[in-house]
């Protein structure tokens, strides 16, 4: 794993930003995207003894993912690693949400990992490097009042599972991260049924897993070139486990369970 290039998506918080600490305490060179250019670079002045470019990108523009590509491979010569790990959510049920704000969750999470990976993919098979896509339990069981955000993360799994299939025998290494609610921002920044920021968690931070814990369990699974991964417990592997003997139950723990949330969406 020694000196690799390291492009992290998202990375202006949470677990992009705990992913961007991690690496650069293990002495990699750093690609950091995020919307937020003032947080990278407050990020970059934190991280020492490493390269680090900061690179204004909105991933669910292509012209932007192809930039950070560019720039990257300008500064660096090559790219070992692509995390794509921003994302946004969701909270609202179907009945009504805007179609609009579907559409955004899907531009971010689905197509600005599309897009990325298209355009980093000639320079990562050069090194027979690794792609990583960062989805969600939410990304194996439907999530009731997020429907955009479950069929996101679905997406980028079926994307990311053929995308190893046709590259079996090139050397590329692929990952699918499934971590389970993790303490980050993205709760604060869901977008509810009118599209406006949903301003405050419906849950308690404090019970989850750290941003930081998560990024080092993501750190392992990379090196280890681990193909799939459901990083937490019980809201992961045994909730993921229990879909696919008792689907029916599962649903009925979900809707219990998400509707008994401050402020449900869900009637």
């Amino acid at each position: 794993m020694a000196n690799k290039v390291v492009v992290i998506t998202g990375a202006s918080s949470g677990i992009g930003k705990a992913l961007a600490e991690k690496y650069a305490a293990e002495g990699h060179n750093l690609v950091l995207a995020a919307r937020r250019i003032d947080r990278l670079e407050a990020l970059k002045n934190k991280l020492g003894g490493v390269e680090v470019l900061p690179v204004k990108t909105d991933v669910s523009v292509e012209e932007d993912c192809k930039q950070l590509i560019n720039a990257a491979i300008d500064r660096f010569g090559r790219i070992d690693i692509l995390i794509n790990n921003a994302g946004i959510s969701m909270r609202a049920v179907l009945e009504d949400v805007e179609t609009e704000v579907l559409r955004k969750v899907m531009d971010v999470n689905y197509w600005g990992t599309v897009y990325c990976t298209k355009y980093a993919l000639p320079h990562i098979l050069k090194q027979k490097g690794s792609v990583v896509g960062v989805i969600s339990t939410g990304g194996y069981i439907g999530l009731p009042g997020r429907t955009g955000y479950s069929s996101s993360k679905f997406a980028v799994r079926g994307f990311l599972d053929t995308l190893r299939v046709e590259n079996l025998r090139s050397g590329l290494h692929v990952l699918v991260v499934a971590p389970g609610f993790t303490a980050s921002e993205i709760r604060e920044t869901a977008l509810v049924a009118d599209g406006s920021h949903q301003g405050k968690t419906p849950r308690n931070e404090n019970k989850m897993m750290s941003a930081e814990r998560c990024a080092s369990i993501m750190y392992r699974a990379i090196k280890n070139r681990r193909r799939k991964m459901i990083v937490s417990f019980w809201d992961g592997k045994v909730i993921v486990l229990v879909a696919k003997l008792w689907a029916w139950l599962v649903d009925q723990i979900l809707y219990v369970v998400f509707k008994n949330e401050p402020d449900s969406p869900l009637k």
